[in-house]
C-alpha cells in the first residue's frame, strides 16, 4: 500500500512539474510540409514567445502516432496534449461538429471563414468540452471533390454504384449513399493502395491531399463536385488543459488563433501549387453539374440534423453574409 501511495505521489509531482514547463505533444496525419503541420509548428513558436519559453509544442506528423481516430482517443485520455484532425471523425463524439461537415453548406471559402471565425464557430468549439476536448481553432481543408480511377464524373448519374472511400464517419457514409455510391470507410493511409488495386473506384479530398499523397498517380480524374468544405479542427486534451494555469490557457488559445491566419496563407499558396502539380502529373480537372448533387442531399440533412438546435445553426450559417 505504501508503494502505491509513493507512486501516486510521484505521479502527482510529475504532473505538477509538467504544468510548470511543458513540450506539448501534437499529432497530424499529414507530411512535414503540409499547411496544418507547419501551422501548429508556428503556433509553438508563438506560444513560446507568449510564455517566455515556458511552453512549446512538438508536432508528430505523417501519422507517427496513429490515424485520426487513434489520436482523438489519445487526446481524450491525455496521452496526447493536442491533435489536428478533420472535423468529420468528431461527428459521433461532438454532435455540433456535424454542422460544418454538412454537404454544400458553405457558399464559398470566404463564407466558410466568416462563419467559423464568428460566434457559430466558437459555439461548435466550446460544445466539445463536455466530451473531453478543448476546441482551439478551425483550419481550412479546402473544397473536397471526388477523384476517380476509370472514368470522369460529370453528373450524379456517373457516381451510381461507384465504390468511394470516405472518412470513418456515419455522416460521410450517408453523404455518398445519397449520391448513389457505395461508401467505403477506411483510414487515410490505406487509400493509395485501395485505389491502385481496385478495392475502391474513387476517393474524395482537396487538391493538396490529392497531390501530397500521390493519389493523382492512380486516380487521374479530379471531378469538381466540391461537395464539402468540412474544416480541420485543432483539439486540446481537457485532462491536460485542466492542469494549466489560466494564463497558460489564455496563451495557448491566443497562439492557436494566431496560427489560423498563418495556416490560411500557406493553404491558399499550397492549393494553387498542388493544382499545378497534379495537372503536370497528368490529372484531368473535370467540371461537374453540382445542381444534381445538391438536390440529392435532402435526406442527409433530414437524417443528421433532427436536433432543432443544429437545424437552427444551419439556418444561421445560411444567413451569415
Amino acid at each position: 500500500m505504501q508503494t502505491i501511495t509513493r507512486l501516486a505521489a510521484a505521479l502527482a509531482l510529475a504532473a505538477a512539474a509538467g504544468a510548470q514547463a511543458t513540450e506539448f505533444r501534437s499529432s497530424d496525419i499529414h507530411p512535414d510540409d503540409y499547411p496544418t503541420v507547419l501551422a501548429v509548428r508556428h503556433m509553438s513558436e508563438t506560444l513560446s514567445k507568449l510564455t517566455n519559453g515556458k511552453h512549446t509544442i512538438k508536432v508528430f506528423a505523417k501519422s507517427a502516432l496513429g490515424q485520426e481516430k487513434d489520436t482523438i482517443e489519445q487526446t481524450k485520455l491525455g496521452a496526447l496534449a493536442m491533435t489536428r484532425v478533420n472535423v468529420a471523425p468528431m461527428n459521433n463524439i461532438c454532435p455540433a461538429t456535424m454542422v460544418p461537415t454538412m454537404p454544400f453548406l458553405f457558399r464559398d471559402t470566404g463564407h466558410m471563414r466568416r462563419v467559423l471565425d464568428g460566434p457559430i464557430g466558437e459555439e461548435i468549439l466550446k460544445s466539445c468540452e463536455e466530451q473531453g476536448f478543448v476546441g482551439l481553432a478551425f483550419y481550412d481543408s479546402g473544397a473536397r471533390s471526388i477523384y476517380s480511377v476509370k472514368k470522369p464524373v460529370k453528373s450524379l448519374a456517373d457516381v451510381k454504384g461507384m465504390k468511394i472511400r470516405v472518412q470513418q464517419s456515419d455522416l460521410w457514409v450517408a453523404l455518398m449513399e445519397a449520391m448513389g455510391a457505395n461508401a467505403t470507410p477506411m483510414p487515410f493511409g490505406e487509400v493509395y493502395t485501395a485505389l491502385k488495386t481496385g478495392l475502391v473506384d474513387a476517393a474524395e479530398n482537396n487538391y493538396p491531399s490529392y497531390e501530397s499523397t500521390r493519389h493523382f498517380e492512380v486516380a487521374k480524374y479530379y471531378n469538381k463536385t466540391e461537395h464539402s468544405m468540412a474544416p480541420e479542427i485543432l483539439l486540446f486534451s481537457r485532462k491536460t488543459w485542466d492542469t494549466l494555469t489560466p494564463d497558460d490557457q489564455k496563451a495557448i488559445r491566443a497562439a492557436a488563433k494566431e496560427s489560423v491566419t498563418y495556416m490560411r496563407k500557406l493553404w491558399d499558396e499550397r492549393e494553387a501549387k498542388s493544382l499545378a502539380q497534379v495537372k503536370a502529373g497528368g490529372a484531368q480537372i473535370v467540371d461537374v453539374d453540382t445542381a444534381t448533387f445538391r438536390a440529392a442531399m435532402k435526406p442527409v440533412y433530414e437524417k443528421f440534423l433532427k436536433d432543432p438546435k443544429l437545424q437552427g445553426m444551419v439556418k444561421r450559417v445560411s444567413e451569415t453574409k
